[in-house]
């Protein structure tokens, strides 16, 4: 049986994440530590005690899904499950810094200051209200693709996430994201939605926030992970350290191939992803693209001893 660990992106954020885990296991309690003591704040107060709108803002959401990411590995960790269980680590968006810090390819207070540039860096790069993002749902990523094209109109509109065969989500100027809406209905989407989010990540608008990216990643050691990444804009593994950073900054404005990534993980031999931190929403992509790949989500202390149980 061929493993992959998995860490989920902006989106699975909530008031408590982590608790329970850094409660039962040193070892994750000792990654909050970590990145409050790298942020200079106390990041975990918010992500347990907070408010949900705080937390939502792409700066602190980034670093804090990572937080509880590693917790989560942490406590399998410490139950006997190692990085090198898994043929290759793979996350979605801001998941994928999870993943390298998973993999050893990125410290954890290097994680979380690259993660805490990255959101603000996101947010700052477009002024509120000039962007937006839609879920198309029920069409392929060519035909979504061919509906951002048609949007456009001299904006920008791209398919940005290629997140499971029947959801897309397109990311630009406010009015082509909005004609991208009308235009899928039109064409036989089930639904098109704008999505509450602070700003049209993974497209061209995101170029100044790419150039702060490649700064910052320059700064930083990046080691060569223990397992492969599977990289969000590549869809297929990548190990070499100046490679991985290099995609990083390209991943800021180019699209998450999380389908194909699935896809290629599948081709790969693997047969069984394990979500690593909060939510299940990668599971549920997972299931869609590949109904094959058993799915587990570890995100709690019980779903911890549940999968060091079976990891065989």
């Amino acid at each position: 049986m061929s493993r992959a660990f998995v860490f989920p992106g902006q989106g699975a954020q909530t008031i408590g994440m982590g608790r329970a885990l850094a409660d039962a296991y040193p070892e994750a309690k000792a990654v909050f530590d970590e990145v409050d003591e790298a942020l200079g704040e106390k990041l975990s107060t918010l992500i347990w005690d907070g408010e949900q709108d705080q937390l939502t803002l792409t700066q602190n959401a980034q670093p804090a899904l990572m937080a509880t990411s590693l917790a989560a590995l942490r406590a399998l960790e410490a139950e006997g499950v190692a990085i090198t269980d898994a043929a290759f680590v793979a996350g979605h968006s801001l998941g994928e810094y999870s993943a390298l810090a998973a993999a050893g390819s990125l410290s954890i207070a290097d994680a979380a200051r690259l993660l805490r540039a990255r959101g603000r860096a996101m947010q700052e790069a477009v002024p509120v209200g000039v962007g937006a993002m839609a879920a198309l749902l029920g069409l392929d990523f060519d035909g979504a693709r061919a509906v951002a094209e048609e949007a456009a109109q001299g904006e920008v509109c791209q398919a940005a996430n290629d997140n499971d065969p029947g959801q897309v989500v397109v990311s630009g100027h406010k009015a082509a994201v909005e004609r991208a809406v009308e235009i899928a209905k039109e064409k036989g989407a089930k639904r098109a939605v704008l999505l509450p989010v602070s700003a049209p990540f993974h497209c061209a608008l995101m170029e100044p926030a790419a150039a702060v990216m490649a700064e910052a990643l320059a700064a930083v050691e990046i080691k060569a992970p223990a397992v492969p990444l599977v990289a969000n804009v590549r869809a297929e593994a990548v190990d070499d350290p100046q490679v991985i950073r290099s995609l990083l900054v390209e991943q800021v404005t180019g699209s998450v191939r999380w389908r194909e990534s699935v896809a290629y993980m599948a081709a790969q031999g693997v047969t069984e992803i394990w979500e690593i931190g909060a939510g299940k929403a990668l599971s549920g992509m997972v299931r869609r693209i590949e109904r094959s790949i058993a799915c587990t989500a570890v995100g709690t202390p019980e779903d911890v001893a549940t999968a060091a149980a079976s990891k065989g």
